[in-house]
């Protein structure tokens, strides 16, 4: 359903009768630069990161500034990995200041600091664990869809590391993703070549060569992954259940994939879904664990089979394919790259959605519990929890509902399917091994659980 405030908040009979004005986020297209104008990048303290993305910056063809002036901003990276001290902390808002000032609609501010658990010293470890509420504050006080985010790197982490995320969080494939903190450690597995790395269909084809399978993939936002890992050069295994058939075809053709009909809680699907990848693809490099159901009642009210049928989809089905997916000769590849959908309603709970509020949370918990184990196998596991994303569901939801789930976050909108892929496409990359064990939000900085 469409966002009418949204339509019309642009407009000027909006603007007569005062209503809000909503942001148009600029989202990813083919062939669209980085950052549409210049970024400033600096640093406090000893700096880590600065010189490399400059470089990075300047290689997308994007000029990078060292201090303010004139010129509207289009992005604003601070490295504070090397802050120490309350006056580094200073330092950085002096920084700041200006830069926000100067900031442009959906510009992108990105702070890059410390690991807290490894500072020397209570000083330190306070700096470090300042930027959180630092970064979360900066982004509620932006307008006109601009974003801030947070790296927090590992002393181990080189500049290479955090590529995938700086490009994610500084291009517009980020458009929905605020106000959240994202973890970097040395990646795992062996490095890529550099000659990977420097691919030139990276930048438009990241996931070239690579095998993703996506359940849930018949419509809505596994519609949407399965068309925005395909975009960048993935192929696709769609999985739904049967009675999804049609819908799971056109995924599908549209894809130039693949479609398997599957019951994801069957006893034998796991090992249906991994003999289908090893003989169909020769094995696998993303798993998205899309596939979800809802059973909604107020828990005075919930029956064990609504209560069963959303814990064995949304997390029991993921639980079993998971563990298939470590067993010895599995056919998951080294980067391999497996990424879980939670949900909003499992971080900040749900009126009616104890069920699907515990299976969401469980997800994250599952995923905490398993990288380690995918480290050992050279791969990674993460999750993503959408916050109020514009599907058949939500259209389905009453008014007041709908308008409260769109208007209460930072960027005074929902989201759409395809912000959700985009942050999926991101941990899906071979370069994102430093990400292992991550919940990143797609929200829009919700105030939900914040």
């Amino acid at each position: 359903m469409s966002d009418l405030l949204a339509t019309l908040s642009n407009t000027g009979i909006a603007k007569q009768l005062g209503l809000p004005t909503v942001p148009t986020l600029r989202r990813h297209r083919l062939g669209d630069p980085l950052l549409a104008g210049p970024v400033l990048v600096a640093s406090v303290g000893e700096s880590r990161f600065a010189k490399a993305v400059t470089a990075f910056v300047e290689e997308q063809g994007v000029p990078a500034l060292t201090a303010v002036g004139e010129d509207r901003l289009h992005g604003v990276v601070v490295d504070l990995s090397g802050a120490r001290t309350l006056a580094d902390l200073a330092a950085a808002q002096q920084i700041l200041t200006p830069a926000v000032k100067r900031l442009g609609p959906s510009g992108r501010v990105l702070l890059i600091g410390a690991e807290p658990a490894e500072a020397s010293g209570a000083e330190a470890a306070a700096v470090a664990q300042s930027l959180d509420g630092l970064v979360r504050s900066i982004g509620k006080e932006l307008r006109f869809g601009a974003t801030a985010n947070l790296l927090v790197v590992t002393s181990d982490v080189t500049p290479a590391a955090i590529d995938s995320s700086v490009r994610f969080f500084l291009s517009a494939r980020s458009a929905y993703v605020d106000g959240q903190v994202a973890h970097v450690a040395a990646p795992v597995g062996n490095p890529r070549e550099p000659a990977e790395v420097d691919d030139p269909r990276a930048e438009e084809q990241p996931l070239a060569g690579r095998v993703a399978v996506v359940t849930g993939a018949a419509r809505g936002i596994g519609a949407a992954i399965a068309d925005t890992l395909a975009r960048d050069g993935a192929t696709i295994v769609a999985v739904d259940i049967p009675a999804a058939g049609e819908g799971l075809a056109r995924t599908a053709n549209r894809t130039g994939g693949t479609a398997l009909q599957l019951d994801i809680t069957a006893s034998d699907a796991a090992d249906r879904l991994l003999s289908h990848l090893a003989d169909r693809h020769d094995g696998v490099d993303i798993v998205v664990h899309n596939a979800g159901i809802t059973r909604d009642k107020l828990l005075a009210n919930m029956t064990s089979d609504r209560w069963d049928s959303v814990l064995g989809v949304n997390l029991g089905a993921q639980l079993t394919i998971n563990e298939a997916l470590l067993a010895k000769g599995s056919p998951l590849h080294e980067a391999g790259r497996v990424v879980c959908v939670s949900s909003q309603s499992g971080i900040a709970g749900n009126r009616g959605q104890t069920n699907y509020a515990a299976s969401k949370a469980g997800v994250i918990g599952m995923v905490r519990a398993l990288a380690p184990r995918f480290a050992e196998r050279g791969a990674t596991i993460n999750a993503v929890a959408p916050g109020f994303i514009e599907t058949d569901m939500t259209a389905t939801m009453p008014l007041a509902t709908r308008e409260g789930g769109r208007r209460i976050n930072s960027l005074k909108q929902g989201g759409l399917p395809v912000d959700v892929a985009e942050a999926i496409g991101w941990f899906g990359r071979a370069e994102s091994g430093g990400l292992n064990g991550q919940v990143v939000r797609v929200c829009g900085q919700s105030m939900l659980g914040a």
